[in-house]
């Protein structure tokens, strides 16, 4: 039996059975993690312990600066009215409400530190999809920034819930309770494979998936791509769109930065002008977002000055060779492409600055492995156009969900991408394997159809997916289309981007319908919900 430090075992009773866990790989040696391990310790603690309690650790707009110490203090404050006051117990789970803000990190430390565990959620998410993730965590206590009570509160009616507020100023505030609390606090013994944190997936392929990670699983992520790929320094200043609650945000703006000692600045607004304006304020230099944020950032490079940016990091969509190109020549920085998901964390093939190409997500990210399968689990050679397998430090463990089962098998993750791999080792985005074409006898990848139209000077945004064609059993090629201007809209639009595609790539490639948005439909995290698109598309 192995060590937990944890009382309520709902989520460690419901994690997947044996026989369907992924196979953990431990190949590097700072992955030989000791059985009873607290992340926060490492994470935060060790800083003040080690010397470094003065240096900046959290910024915000407001003149809000806060150091490692001082973080300690509020989230050690915090978890003392979880136990103390809330009866937060070890294993407990607890729901988190907030844009992303200082407050925010204090209280997920907080979480961690009492030996609980934090299901920090969307801000935009809404009544129905809060009671989803509450009833599917067994959530009986949640925090909540005094700004986003409404949708919550209407989640919890009839529920035995309990809603703390902060930045509030009530006295049952959990910002007011803390001011009476001790600044220490000894750190629950957690176990190593204890879970710290249930993540739900975006939902760009339907039904969002509760997926569970370790108090190892957050170290190992760092001690991969944090150390190999991403290399922060302790004078960088990290900033970015995703939400904390989105696992991409929560390692690019928390994790990564605090285990480097660095610091990070939290923006509760992060389009891509207010990313822009917080670099050129605060002097960020490291960038996390989305490659339409890119994209639209280069048309404002005259707005703002970001020369203060020396790393970028892309994910949750495929980052096009040309905006890759673009935003090289325009700043002199290339943009980390990679590929992570949920299910395994962060990102797991991805390369560092030296190694990164236009075209290629990146080789794999030291401590994990990668290969080319076919739909029997076969590896393939270089060339070959197959399911994407990973193995490594971290997997896909969901909560009591018999989609365990697709995502993995013997042992192996697929994230549900089809990929090549070159002979170099650097892997190369196909599509979603459910977003591949198949037209009159042809493979098509959605995703190069939306490359090629992208480099229209005209498209802002592009989205590719097949569309029944009932008369001939078989599916056409279908783009939906945002334009830069609606101004450039006229009747003879779509005939030239087709014929533009088919410049580009084979002609029987080009969509043989396109059709005009204002907007596409986009989870919170930024991600293009293809299915909504598919559903549409059959509906015609």
């Amino acid at each position: 039996m192995r060590y937990s430090g944890h009382v309520d075992r709902y989520a460690d009773e419901h994690m997947p059975p044996p026989a369907q866990m992924p196979e953990l790989r431990f190949d590097l040696p700072e992955m030989q993690y000791p059985e009873r391990l607290n992340a926060v310790t490492r994470l935060l603690d060790r800083h003040v312990t080690d010397g470094r309690g003065t240096r900046r650790c959290l910024v915000a707009p407001g003149e809000i600066d806060w150091t490692y110490a001082e973080l300690q203090r509020v989230a050690n404050r915090i978890a003392h009215v979880l136990r103390d006051d809330l009866g937060v117990i070890p294993g407990a789970r607890v729901l988190l409400r907030s844009a992303n803000t200082p407050m925010l990190a204090a209280c997920w430390f907080a979480v961690l530190k009492a030996g609980a565990i934090a299901v920090t959620t969307m801000p935009l998410y809404r009544e129905t999809e809060l009671r989803v993730i509450m009833a599917k965590s067994r959530v009986h206590l949640a925090l909540c920034d005094e700004g986003l009570l409404d949708e919550l509160t209407a989640a919890c009616a009839g529920d035995e819930v309990r809603i703390v507020r902060f930045n509030s100023g009530d006295a049952d505030a959990i910002d007011v309770r803390m001011l009476e609390k001790a600044d220490h606090f000894a750190n629950v013994e957690t176990g190593a494979e204890d879970v710290a944190l249930i993540a739900f997936t975006s939902g760009t392929t339907g039904a969002p998936k509760a997926a569970v990670h370790t108090h190892r699983d957050l170290l190992a992520s760092c001690d991969s791509y944090g150390k190999y790929v991403l290399r922060l320094r302790a004078d960088d200043l990290v900033t970015g769109s995703p939400p904390l609650a989105f696992t991409f945000g929560l390692g690019g703006l928390l994790l990564y930065p605090l285990d480097a000692g660095a610091a990070t600045l939290l923006l509760e607004k992060a389009g891509p002008e207010d990313l822009m304006r917080g670099v050129a304020e605060f002097g960020a230099s490291v960038l996390f977002t989305a490659p339409v944020a890119y994209r639209t950032m280069l048309t404002m490079m005259h707005r703002h000055d970001i020369s203060t940016v020396r790393a970028c990091v892309s994910a949750g969509e495929t980052l096009p060779a040309s905006v890759f190109e673009a935003w090289e020549r325009t700043t002199g920085v290339k943009i980390l492409d990679g590929i992570g998901s949920t299910e395994m964390l962060h990102i797991f093939i991805g390369s560092p600055r030296d190694e990164a190409r236009a075209g290629s997500t990146g080789r794999v990210v030291p401590g994990y492995i990668a290969e080319i399968h076919d739909d029997e689990g076969k590896p393939q050679p270089p060339g070959v156009v197959g399911r994407l397998a990973v193995k490594g430090p971290t997997g896909c463990k969901y909560l009591d969900d018999p989609r365990q089962t697709t995502y993995v098998r013997n042992g192996w993750n697929y994230p549900g991408d089809a990929y090549r791999m070159d002979d170099e080792g650097y892997f190369y985005y196909v599509a979603r394997t459910d977003d591949m074409i198949v037209t009159s006898g042809y493979n098509v990848s959605g995703p190069e159809v939306e490359q090629a139209l992208l480099v229209h000077e005209h498209v802002k945004e592009v989205a590719v997916v097949a569309k029944p064609d009932p008369q001939h059993d078989t599916h056409i090629v279908k783009a939906y289309v945002v334009l830069i201007s609606a101004e450039q809209y006229h009747p003879a639009k779509a005939d030239e981007l087709r014929e533009h595609c088919k410049r580009l790539i084979a002609p029987f490639k080009a969509p043989r319908e396109i059709e005009f948005v204002s907007e596409l439909p986009r989870t919170e995290t930024g991600k293009v919900q293809r299915f909504k698109l598919r559903q549409r598309a059959a509906a015609e």
